[in-house]
């Protein structure tokens, strides 16, 4: 159950990432309190997490959740670059975050 929680937390890090090119300096109310919701849950859901999982697996595997999917959301909405190194870089954090994921005794 907490590897389900931390994977949901580290989903809203990737809303709240995102959400910070929206809030425009947080000048725009709805987007950052949309913004700040989601830092505010996937920290809680973070700290749960760690209430059974390794400090230092948790927060590895939430930041490399966050991280790939920000980027990939920023290729997708905001047209930053896609290279393929790029991806090479990508993958190897996501067998980093299974590298964790699989070492990690629970």
């Amino acid at each position: 159950m907490a590897w389900l929680v931390l994977v949901i937390a580290g989903l809203f890090e990737i809303g709240w990432a995102i959400g910070l090119k929206y809030t425009d300096g947080f000048s725009r109310i709805v987007p950052t309190l949309l913004t700040v919701t989601a830092m505010v849950i996937s920290m809680t859901m973070l700290g749960i997490a760690v209430k059974t999982l390794p400090v230092g697996t948790a927060y590895g595997v939430w930041v490399g959740i966050g991280t790939v999917g920000t980027v990939l959301l920023g290729i997708a909405l905001f047209g930053e670059s896609a290279s393929p190194i790029r991806f090479l870089f990508v993958l190897l954090i996501i067998v980093g975050i299974i590298g964790l994921k699989y070492t990690t005794p629970t």
